[in-house]
């Protein structure tokens, strides 16, 4: 390999040549080498972009559930070829959950205390679906953390977040206005009927706008948005953390035309984020309001500050001075899911009481429920039956199905992230930081697979690439000092 200097354009342009020929002789040019056929050469971060961009086809196709698991091959296969990967901080307490939904599969033939006794091959099809999410999305975050920065900006994955707040809102809207629109997915038609009839199978096939469910006092069934989901808890999670970065990428990042966008399509998320009736979304939303009021606060940002307060009180007068505040309170005043949410969560502290390193693998299904100790639904009980321990939230979920290790590695490799980068006071990681937060909130009501969780992971990642690159592009430390040899050996390795 030759050292010598390259040749340059009379602009000083970039290198166009090697070494100089020696005066007296003549260089010959290489033959260009033509390729025999043309190659489709897909972008950098297109699994991602496919995730995102095309989510709605994957929901309508009945195979969002497994859409993770499916490109997660390809970001993998990506990211053997480019070498050493890069973790997140904190990534040995994530490897010690994945090790701990593995070895779970010891604990699926046992049955938890007041439970029914597991049969069948269902629970091992639940504990691998569950295990392979874990990975996926274990996959996805290592893969946005390890691109650079010219394949795969930070405002690109951010914008991506944005399209999708975008397919939520209109989600809310089909599911609010139609609420009782179905139809079969195209994968039903080429199923074998014996995965097909599987019970799992079957409602991924039929997709829906909205559930309806009886909720508000008097009223014989509320339709409470879903899509592109299959559950309105989903929507609403989702739509807490999704809109967060909507503002983020489309109106504090944005140029003047995505700006308005961005807050025309977040005051229209309004409507069926009223009409979902989920309390646990309006929860996340104050939240988030106080907690971007106090990061604005401490850092002295007082006009945006008040901004956001303007902003809040004039959709707290809208919410008031129209229908939707009386649905609103209404839907405060019944909490018709508190009784069965108390009811599993106390069968869940039993389960990993009694198993409390591996839990029982998965979830177990209760005998009897909060309302009658008979099995089945009934006319008169219509919320009798098994219901299942660990389905009224992630922290339920993993203690039921990988006891108190579980539970505690979850919750502590978000806390320790968001320690981490507790000192990002940039929009990206005020907006990281605060999904964070929603992330350790809802898993007491909410569960956390698929969507959710690739949200979250996501969400890391862009904390620890932020990180990254601010410290790229810090000042060197004095050279004379200790902490300054240190601080360029761990920027070095961070690059």
């Amino acid at each position: 390999m030759s050292t010598a200097t390259p040749h340059r354009t009379a602009r000083g342009s970039a290198p166009v040549g090697g070494d100089l020929p020696r005066p007296g002789t003549t260089r010959l040019a290489p033959a260009p080498i033509r390729p025999r056929g043309r190659s489709l050469r897909l972008p950098a971060g297109w699994p991602l972009t496919a995730l995102f961009v095309l989510y709605p086809l994957w929901w309508a196709l009945g195979v969002s559930t497994f859409i993770f698991v499916i490109l997660a091959v390809p970001m993998a296969v990506q990211l053997r070829r480019r070498g050493p990967v890069r973790v997140p901080p904190g990534f040995g307490i994530w490897l010690v959950l994945l090790l701990w939904v593995l070895l779970s599969a010891l604990m699926l033939d046992l049955a938890a205390p007041n439970t029914l006794a597991p049969t069948g091959g269902g629970r091992y099809i639940g504990w691998a679906i569950r295990l392979a999410n874990f990975l996926a999305m274990t996959v996805v975050m290592l893969y946005v953390l390890n691109l650079r920065e010219r394949e795969l900006p930070q405002r690109r994955v951010v914008r991506l977040f944005g399209f999708m707040a975008v397919v939520v809102v209109i989600g809310g809207y089909l599911g609010s206005l139609f609420p009782t629109f179905s139809f079969v997915a195209p994968l039903r038609f080429v199923l074998p009927d014996s995965i097909a009839s599987q019970p799992f199978v079957a409602s991924l096939m039929d997709v829906e706008f909205a559930q309806v469910q009886q909720v508000l006092e008097g009223e014989a069934s509320s339709p409470r948005p879903s899509a592109p989901f299959e559950y309105t808890n989903s929507w609403g999670e989702n739509t807490a953390i999704l809109l967060i970065w909507l503002l983020v990428g489309w109106v504090v990042l944005g140029r003047p035309v995505r700006r308005l966008l961005g807050i025309a399509i977040a005051l229209a998320a309004i409507f069926p984020i009223i009409y979902s009736l989920n309390r646990g979304l309006w929860i996340g939303l104050g939240i988030s309001a106080v907690y971007v009021a106090i990061r604005l606060a401490l850092r002295g940002r007082m006009a945006v500050l008040g901004g956001l307060a303007l902003a809040v009180g004039m959709i707290g007068i809208l919410i008031i001075a129209t229908p939707l505040g009386k649905t609103f309170d209404e839907r405060l005043q019944n909490g018709h899911s508190d009784d069965i949410r108390t009811t599993l969560s106390e069968g869940a502290v039993s389960a990993a009481n009694h198993s409390p390193v591996l839990g029982y693998g998965g979830n177990r299904a209760l005998i009897g429920s909060n309302r009658s100790i008979a099995i089945g639904k009934s006319d008169d009980c219509k919320q009798c039956g098994n219901r299942e321990l660990g389905s009224n939230g992630q922290l339920w979920a993993l203690l039921v199905g990988q006891g108190y290790v579980g539970a505690f590695c979850y919750s502590a490799f978000f806390l320790y992230s968001l320690w981490r980068f507790r000192h990002d006071h940039s929009a990206i990681g005020i907006a990281g930081s605060l999904v964070l937060i929603l992330m350790l909130f809802f898993q007491f009501t909410y569960g956390a697979m698929e969507a959710t969780l690739a949200y979250g992971l996501i969400s890391v990642a862009l904390l620890a690439r932020n990180d990254r690159l601010r410290r790229a592009v810090a000042p060197a430390p004095p050279r004379s000092t200790v902490g300054g040899l240190r601080a360029r050996i761990e920027a070095a390795g961070d690059r």
